[in-house]
Order: structure tokens, then C-alpha cells, then sequence
């Protein structure tokens, strides 16, 4: 029977997972596969820690290096996050002539352009599977089940942390601060919650789907990136009046050769699949131009459902199934946000008197963009701002923006106005 000897790197929470999973199931995967996955070390900066697994003290380390450097190890599994020292194992480890599995969007969207062509120029395979979406496998999916086809589109939810958060606040009517706060007191997110409430997390791991999709460099400095923290309960209920909710979505798309690349609040049609995606639960819709539309969905964090991906890419890889690099042969070009064409929901706060909506029309009008549907609330009393929420046909970022700075220095406006993308058929 074939044997692969497995060290890892990173005895926290997908570790353990990881761990667990190796051990656990290894008959099962012996005979699925034919494959002996032996676990032959595993390093970790703090080796006296309980864990809710317990390891012979001989298999421990805290040096990573004299586990990278080990001649019977086969395939290093970077789990410790981070860019440094996280980049230099992985770096490391495929000169030793090592395989390597890791569960790193964050080095692989910022540093990961170098790790393949490293990777690539030594004939080593490098296992990414649980860098998106924790358990569904995204990755497999899109380089074989989905090869025969060009990609068009990918929609994710591939953040639980907001969507945990923006469902709190749809479904419950919490506001953010309170939605964050549970989501802390839960687990869900950090105490330092912003790579998530920001998009930071969403960005790294759209920067790698779009490099599968369309085989250009990863490209995480050129995502739009735009968090949650702004949104409002009374913007939610509004999208809810429309037909629609908004999610955290993580966007890539081509036409005519240009692809956009971002990371923003969106309202979608309530009735779209995606939508229902509530709670900590990720889901990632493909578009490709032989299958149409596809979803895929699960859990995209947590110990076991991360563990299973990484041990999914330490089979491939024992097996001989070559997990191909990054092709970064392609010549497109990545879109400038203000290029993007997109429809858009605008809440102003207008004082509530006559012709307050013909001369937004009219600024809207002088920057090509159409009204689709009209909601104002009541009236107040004399002199005060009510909310006006417009809903648009699709319309160009760089005539919006444009539009707006001179909406918001109208008289009859108060307040910087507020506005939201909107994916989904025209209204």
C-alpha cells in the first residue's frame, strides 16, 4: 500500500480539525484510496497547550524548521495564517522538495504569485482548497468538474462573519453594533473583527477565484474593497419594500475581455437562491458558458469543515492527481471600479417640501442615469428630513459618484447621502 508522510504546521483550530480528521479516518481512506496518510509531525510555537485531541509527545515540535527539513516528510501543511513566518515554511518547504497544502487567502492573494512560480519551476504541487470556503470544494470544482467551461461570473457569500451579522439584522432587526456583538460573544468573529466587517477577508479569497476563472496574476491590490460597518437597519427594510436583501458579495466577472474584480454591500432579488443563504453558511454561485449558473454551499469556516478540505488536497496530492498551478498566462484587463455598470439604491435625507425629487431626478437626468421606482416615507414636520430611497436602471459608478457630489450639496438634502449596488434581472 502507497504511504504519504504528512507534517504539519499550526496545532490551532483548523489543525486540530486537520488532525483529527488524519487520525480518525484513516481507514476510511485507506480503503477509498488505497493511500496509508501517515502523520508523521506536527509543530506549533506552544506544544504544552491541551487540545481536545491528544498527540504522542514524540510527533511534537515547536520548530517548524526541523519538520520542513525532515528527509521522511512528504507534504507540509502550512496551517498557522498569517503572511510571515507562514510564507517563509511554504517557501522553504517546496526547496526541500516538499509538496505543500495550505488554508492561507491571505498570503496566497497577496504573496501567492511567487509560491506558484516556485511551486511550478520545481515540479511540486501546492494544495489550496481550503483557502475558499471553508468546506465546500470550490476549488475542485471550478479546475475539474467545471474545466470544460469559460467562466462568466462568480457571486460569493464567503464570509460568515458578515453574513451571521447582516442576517441578525434583517431577520432579528438588530443593528450592526449589537449584530457584531453577538457574533463575538458566539465565536463567529474576531475581537479585532476588520478584516471581516471590512471585506478584507472576502477580497483575498475573490483575488484567488478570479485567478482560477480567468488565469490572470492574483491581483489583490486591484479589488474594490468596501465593508458592512455602513449599512443600516432602516436601509435593509427599505431593500426589503423593493423585493430585495442585502448580502456581502464577493464579485468577478468578464466582458469583452475586461473583468471586474470587487468586494461590496449588494441588494440582490430576495427570491434568488443566494439570497436564502442566512447565517454563518457561505455560498458561491459560478456562471460558466457551457453549464449556466450553478451554487455551491456549506460551511465556509470552523475546524472540522476547513479540515476536510485540507485533507482533500493531501489525498490528491499523495494519490499523483496534479493539482496544477496558477496559470497566469492570460492578458486581461481588470475594470477601474468607476467603469462598472450596476444598478443602484440611493437613500437621501430631503427636506420634506414640493419639488425636492424633481431636482434629484434632474441631477440624475444631467448624468444619464433613470429612476426605476420612488419610495418616500410620510411627512414630518415643517423643516425636517425624511428619507427618500430611489431605486435605478443600470447606470455607470463614475456618473453616480458624479451625480451624488452634486446631489449632496443641494439645499433641500441634508446629510451625506447613502447608496447601495444592486445585482440581479432590471426592475
Amino acid at each position: 500500500m502507497k504511504q504519504a508522510r504528512v507534517g504539519i504546521i499550526g496545532f490551532g483550530t483548523v489543525g486540530t480539525g486537520t488532525i483529527k480528521i488524519l487520525l480518525n479516518q484513516r481507514d476510511l481512506i485507506k480503503k477509498r484510496t488505497g493511500i496509508d496518510l501517515i502523520l508523521k509531525k506536527v509543530a506549533d510555537v506552544d506544544i504544552e497547550r491541551p487540545r481536545e485531541i491528544t498527540l504522542p509527545r514524540e510527533i511534537l515540535t515547536a520548530d517548524a524548521w526541523e519538520l520542513i527539513k525532515d528527509p521522511e516528510i512528504d507534504i507540509v501543511v502550512e496551517l498557522v495564517g498569517g503572511i510571515h513566518p507562514a510564507k517563509d515554511f511554504i517557501v522553504e518547504a517546496l526547496r526541500n522538495g516538499k509538496h505543500v497544502v495550505t488554508a492561507n487567502k491571505a498570503l496566497l492573494a497577496e504573496e501567492g504569485n511567487e509560491i506558484f512560480i516556485e511551486a511550478k519551476k520545481r515540479g511540486l504541487q501546492v494544495g489550496f482548497e481550503a483557502s475558499v470556503g471553508g468546506g465546500i470544494p470550490i476549488i475542485k470544482v471550478m479546475k475539474e468538474g467545471l474545466v470544460a467551461n469559460r467562466m462568466l461570473a462568480i457571486y460569493g457569500i464567503i464570509n460568515g462573519t458578515t453574513n451571521f451579522i447582516l442576517t441578525k439584522m434583517t431577520n432579528e432587526r438588530m443593528d450592526f453594533q449589537d449584530a457584531l456583538r453577538q457574533a463575538q460573544d458566539l465565536g463567529y468573529a474576531e475581537a479585532d473583527p476588520t478584516l471581516d466587517i471590512e471585506g478584507i477577508d472576502s477580497a483575498h479569497k475573490i483575488t484567488i477565484l478570479a485567478s482560477l476563472a480567468y488565469g490572470i496574476p492574483l491581483s489583490f491590490n486591484r479589488v474594490y474593497c468596501e465593508g458592512i460597518t455602513k449599512i443600516a437597519a432602516q436601509d435593509i427594510a427599505f431593500a426589503s419594500e423593493f423585493g430585495y436583501k442585502i448580502k456581502l458579495l464577493a464579485i468577478t466577472k468578464i466582458l469583452n475581455g475586461e473583468i471586474e474584480l470587487r468586494v461590496h454591500p449588494t441588494m440582490i432579488p430576495e427570491d434568488y437562491l443566494i439570497a436564502k443563504v442566512d447565517g454563518v453558511f457561505n455560498a458561491i454561485y459560478v456562471e460558466g458558458d457551457s453549464v449556466g449558473s450553478t451554487l455551491y454551499y456549506g460551511r465556509g469556516a470552523g475546524s472540522m469543515p476547513t479540515g476536510s478540505a485540507v485533507v482533500a488536497d493531501i489525498v490528491d496530492i499523495a494519490k499523483g492527481c496534479s493539482i496544477l498551478p496558477l496559470d497566469f498566462s492570460e492578458k486581461y484587463v481588470i475594470k477601474p471600479m468607476e467603469d462598472i455598470e450596476s444598478m443602484y439604491y440611493f437613500r437621501f435625507m430631503a427636506l420634506d417640501r414640493p419639488g425636492v425629487l424633481s431636482k434629484i431626478s434632474g441631477v440624475f437626468g444631467e448624468h444619464n442615469i433613470s429612476i426605476a421606482s420612488v419610495i418616500q416615507k410620510g411627512r414630518s414636520r415643517e423643516g425636517d428630513a425624511v428619507p427618500l430611497v430611489i431605486l435605478t436602471h443600470k447606470a455607470k459608478e463614475k456618473d453616480v459618484l458624479r451625480a451624488l457630489k452634486k446631489i449632496d450639496k443641494l439645499p433641500v438634502v441634508a446629510g451625506k447621502s447613502i447608496f447601495i449596488r444592486v445585482e440581479g434581472a432590471e426592475a
